[in-house]
């Protein structure tokens, strides 16, 4: 496949950084600095079900499947 790192589907780490985010914007109280957020990444991380990794890694035949489907043979500029 041509330029799958441009392809956020293809890219594991975009799914947990998604779900990551999404966990921090669902607290009650949102980091003020820097320092917070990465100490709220820090607590949400150890708090991801551990089954996501594995999950996501285990996805990446069919999206990339759905990825060439969808984009057939088209070469990104």
């Amino acid at each position: 496949m041509d330029w799958p790192a441009y392809s956020p589907d293809l890219n594991p780490i975009e799914h947990v950084w998604d779900a990551l985010r999404r966990r921090i914007a669902a607290r009650l109280h949102h980091p003020e600095n820097t320092q917070q957020l990465k100490q709220m990444l820090i607590e949400e991380w150890a708090l991801l079900p551990q089954e996501m990794l594995p999950q996501l890694v285990l996805s990446m035949r069919r999206r990339c499947e759905a990825t060439i489907a969808v984009r057939g043979g088209h070469i990104p500029y």
